[in-house]
């Protein structure tokens, strides 16, 4: 069990991999293999370290002082040029180092399981989220070039999007939202133009993060494709020319943003840009072969990425539903009022054992994600449970994470409001994650888009149905009858309502999509909880993850008489502490407080 929160005097300064044994727990679980446990062990320890001792305490410095454009040098010359406070440049040096941008997969000379990467982003997401979107987006750009840009580039840009040395790396953005586009991206209107095997870019990206780096990947038309978004193409283009200059680009602004204030985000006119293809690299009489930019899947090299960073925008989530309770709960404990600490208090370990419980589901649904390529029971079966886990994880981690926010933000009560306290830019950060990557109701279209093109509800049913054997050959018993009957009865109505809206009118489908990805994810996430009950009771007889498993479904998932009123459940009074602390419970202590 973790020391008593009153112990500590914030998170900022610990080791934030030592203090959560649920990070421990899942590595554990999803890495049963000694070798690759031990190469997580030492990676995600020092990001930890890292990311808890320097980072974090950085990212607060930044946030007072953001970038700000210098439009002109002295000369009166336009030179767009970014000016950062030493804390982010900071931040991001020892990131890459880490090899947080891609190195690490590059460079450790193995290969680096998903979850490891995603418990390193995690991690980095506790500090600052705004660092990751930076980092994040440069991964996913190395990705791009390395399977679509022409050779040539590629070997070029490669290694300076993977690079450990920070005076040589360079980083990525990408240029998708337009003005009039938004989430409707046919509705884009930047224009390519051919030129040789290079192209030219004309027109106004509206919403560009990390506006100020070396490689950004951008949505354009060719001249001459048809219109929507079958007729975009997707392009590599460089901010500077070979020899320095700006390559036809123009920040005409940075965004006034409420939160994630490091990164900067801009307005960009591109006068002619200089681009490469993102596809195929067919050559014509020494051109690049013109169906090579018009043949319908530019749009899906884009969203490759946007699927990538759609995941990372989840686990943004759960950084800062994971830093919103860790400071909840070192505050509640160092707190006095009425003569008790707060944490004494049964409406504040409501809160704080609640903010955990969902914590752990949404870590639960996440990391199932990243795993389910090693988990299923087929490479199509993982396939198809990803695309459309990520969206279902994006909305509603996000989601919660933002309530997590301000749930925490209310344990500290008028100080929590203040910004000299850590909550207020967790607040403030927490709800641009509800939109970056998009929204909950694109994110609910894209679940029914998996569902008609891939069958993916099936996948997650059949997911269910496996922790739903796992359970009743395991005979886990009374402890975990009511999340097994739970989960069963959810899982059917996820069956029922992905029929209905299959086959209801499209404005009814349409109104009720929201409705059933939050089903879909509640459901999922109810029965992976389930899953690591049965895990930790077959390998320590620990009730814990039982306990909190019997709290999730008991809220989300199962119709409670007077919204629950009359219950007489004290789990969140009696087992508060090995709980929050992550103490081992026995199964009848689980009984007793559930009775």
């Amino acid at each position: 069990m973790l020391p008593d929160y009153a112990d500590l005097e914030q998170a900022i300064g610990l080791d934030w991999y030592e203090v959560d044994p649920n990070l421990h727990l899942l590595l554990d679980r999803l890495l049963p293999e000694a070798d690759e446990r031990g190469f997580a062990e030492e990676v995600v320890s020092r990001y930890g370290r890292l990311v808890g001792r320097s980072v974090a305490a950085r990212a607060e410095v930044t946030d007072k002082n953001g970038p700000r454009l210098e439009r002109y040098d002295r000369w009166g010359e336009d030179v767009g040029e970014l000016v950062h406070h030493p804390t982010w440049l900071d931040n991001k040096a020892d990131l890459v180092r880490a090899g947080f941008a891609g190195g690490l997969q590059a460079h450790s000379g193995r290969p680096v399981p998903a979850v490891v990467t995603a418990a390193t982003s995690y991690l980095v997401s506790q500090a600052e989220t705004a660092a990751y979107c930076a980092l994040g987006m440069t991964s996913g750009a190395a990705d791009i070039v390395e399977r679509y840009a022409p050779a040539e580039v590629r070997d070029e840009y490669l290694g300076r999007l993977v690079s450990l040395d920070p005076e040589e790396a360079w980083e990525g953005g990408m240029f998708l939202t337009e003005r009039q586009g938004g989430s409707d991206v046919g509705a884009n209107t930047t224009r390519a133009a051919q030129d040789g095997m290079e192209w030219r870019l004309f027109g106004d990206k509206h919403f560009c993060s990390n506006v100020d780096a070396d490689v950004f990947i951008v949505l354009a038309r060719p001249e001459g494709a048809p219109p929507g978004s079958r007729g975009l193409a997707t392009f590599i283009m460089p901010r500077h020319l070979p020899d320095g200059r700006t390559n036809g680009f123009q920040i005409k602004r940075l965004k006034p943003k409420l939160g994630t204030v490091g990164v900067p985000t801009g307005e960009v006119t591109l006068e002619g840009a200089q681009a490469f293809l993102a596809g195929p690299q067919h050559r014509v009489a020494g051109q690049a072969a013109p169906d090579a930019a018009r043949d319908g899947k530019g749009i899906n090299r884009m969203m490759e990425m946007v699927d990538t960073s759609r995941f990372g925008v989840a686990l943004m989530g759960l950084g800062i539903h994971r830093r919103s309770f860790l400071e909840a709960a070192i505050y509640a404990a160092r707190r006095e009022q009425f003569g008790n600490r707060i944490d004494s208090y049964p409406l504040v370990r409501e809160t704080l054992v609640d903010l955990l419980v969902d914590l752990e589901a949404g870590l639960a649904l996440t990391f199932e994600c990243a795993a389910a390529a090693r988990t299923a029971t087929s490479a199509e079966e993982g396939a198809r449970l990803r695309r459309i886990a990520i969206p279902l994880a994006k909305l509603r981690c996000c989601r919660v994470g933002l309530e997590a926010a301000s749930a925490a933000l209310e344990v500290f009560g008028g100080n929590g409001y203040m910004e000299d306290w850590p909550m207020a830019r967790q607040l403030r950060d927490a709800q641009c994650h509800t939109i970056w990557e998009g929204t909950e109701n694109i994110c609910a279209i894209d679940v029914r888009r998996a569902m008609r093109a891939d069958g993916a509800h099936e996948a997650v049913l059949d997911r269910i149905d496996r922790v739903l054997k796992t359970a009743d050959e395991a005979a886990a018993g009374e402890v975990l009858a009511p999340v097994v009957a739970g989960v069963r009865a959810a899982r059917d109505d996820v069956a029922e309502a992905c029929r209905y809206v299959l086959d209801a009118p499209e404005d009814l489908a349409l109104l009720q999509l929201r409705r059933l990805a939050y089903l879909m994810a509640d459901t999922l996430e109810g029965a992976l909880a389930c899953e690591e009950a049965v895990w930790a009771l077959a390998s320590t007889g620990d009730a814990r993850k039982a306990a909190v498993a019997r709290r999730f479904v008991t809220r989300r998932l199962v119709d409670q008489p007077i919204r629950g009123i009359t219950s007489t459940d004290r789990t969140v009074i009696d087992l508060f502490e090995p709980i929050v602390r992550y103490g081992a419970i026995e199964p009848k202590d689980v009984l007793s407080a559930a009775r």
